[in-house]
C-alpha cells in the first residue's frame, strides 16, 4: 500500500467516525468529517478539491458547531426552561456519556428536569409537570440538532464528491 492510499484510508475513517459523531455527543462529528475531507484533499495535492470547496466545507462545519450549542438550549427555552434547566441539560449530557447509549439519551433529559426542579425550589405536581415538559423540550431540541447535523454531514459529502469527480 502506498502512502497516498494510506492517507485516503485514514481520511475515509475520519469521515465515518465523524458521521457516527453526529449522533454520539462524545465524538466531534462534523469537525472529523471536515478533517477527513481536508486530509483527502491534501493527499490528492488539492487537484480535485480546491480552496473554494474547502472554505464551503469549513463554513458548514462551523455551522454545525453552532447547532451543537444552540439545539438543546433552544428546545428547552421554547418550553419555558430556566437557566438552571439549560445548565442541567449540559451537565446531564456530559454525565450521560459515562452511562453508554442510554445515558446519551437520558442524561440531557434528567439534567434538564433536575435543573428545573432546583430552579423552582421544590417538587409538587405542577412543578414536576413543568420540569418534565422542559426535559422533553430539551431532548426534542437535541433530536432536531442531530437531524440538522446529519443533514449537514451528507451535504458536505455530496459537495466533496461533486467537486472530486468534476475536477
Amino acid at each position: 500500500m502506498d502512502t497516498q492510499t494510506l492517507y485516503y484510508a485514514i481520511a475515509l475513517l475520519l469521515v465515518l467516525a465523524g458521521i457516527a459523531g453526529t449522533v454520539l455527543p462524545a465524538i466531534p462529528g462534523l469537525p472529523l468529517v471536515f478533517a477527513g475531507m481536508l486530509l483527502a484533499a491534501w493527499a490528492g495535492g488539492f487537484e480535485q478539491i480546491g480552496v473554494g470547496t474547502l472554505l464551503v466545507l469549513a463554513a458548514l462545519t462551523a455551522l454545525s458547531i453552532g447547532i451543537d450549542f444552540l439545539a438543546s438550549a433552544a428546545g428547552a427555552k421554547r418550553v419555558g426552561a430556566s437557566r438552571m434547566a439549560v445548565l442541567g441539560a449540559v451537565i446531564g449530557t456530559v454525565a450521560g456519556l459515562f452511562f453508554g447509549i442510554i445515558g446519551v439519551f437520558a442524561g440531557p433529559f434528567v439534567g434538564a428536569v433536575v435543573g428545573e426542579l432546583l430552579a423552582r425550589r421544590g417538587i409538587d405536581r405542577e412543578k414536576l409537570g413543568q420540569a418534565t415538559k422542559v426535559g422533553i423540550g430539551t431532548w426534542f431540541g437535541i433530536l432536531v440538532g442531530t437531524i440538522l447535523k446529519l443533514t449537514l454531514a451528507f451535504a458536505m459529502i455530496g459537495i466533496f464528491a461533486i467537486a472530486w469527480w468534476h475536477s
